[in-house]
């Protein structure tokens, strides 16, 4: 597969490669409840993801111009608890960050020490943040350098960076939540 040279230099993982975590049985409701929570963080960055999707979209095919993408995306939910932080690009890459390094420094280390299968799942976790946080990077060069000089080539890196995300991130928030969701409550870690 031939990679769009926005995303050149980015160490992809394979998701076939990702290690599984061990089986928990008979974990109770409440036990499930911290993984539910993940789900439900998860759930509000796709939300907004397929938002920012449609958006990309419509802009593509010439149905929105810029002003009225700039206006939509303003008013996106993630947006209306974060206006004060910046763009909308440093919003989104900032809560991304601080979701990842709330797992990195408080959560996988309590994981890390459940046993060598959930250790490996959480060196695998912590690969693929690294994997989400160079795409952040890179998709705040492609998008600033569109909006100094708009254009189709500009548009194309942004796009093939921000699809390259997003199909990198549902992946991992579906890994995640498959792998850690049940051992957050049955080994009494909060989210």
């Amino acid at each position: 597969m031939t990679r769009h040279p926005a995303l050149e230099g980015i160490a992809f993982l394979d998701d076939a490669t990702r290690p599984s975590a061990p089986p928990l049985d008979g974990l109770t409701d409440a036990q499930r409840l911290p993984g539910r929570h993940l789900a439900m963080v998860h759930a509000h960055f796709r939300d907004n993801m397929q938002m920012l999707r449609g958006l990309i979209e419509q802009a593509a095919a010439g149905r929105i111009g810029a002003g009225e993408a700039r206006a939509r995306a303003e008013a996106l939910p993630m947006l209306e608890n974060y206006r004060r932080f910046g763009n909308l690009c440093g919003q989104h890459c900032r809560i991304i960050e601080a979701h990842h390094s709330i797992e990195d420094q408080a959560i996988f280390p309590l994981l890390r020490r459940r046993g060598d299968a959930l250790r490996a799942v959480v060196d695998r976790l912590q690969a693929e943040h690294v994997v989400v946080h160079a795409l952040l990077e890179r998709l705040i060069v492609a998008l600033e350098a569109l909006a100094r000089e708009p254009g189709e080539t500009r548009f194309a890196a942004a796009r093939a960076v921000y699809d390259a995300l997003e199909r990198e991130l549902l992946s991992h928030f579906g890994y995640e939540e498959r792998s850690i969701g049940d051992a957050l409550g049955y080994y009494g870690i909060g989210v």
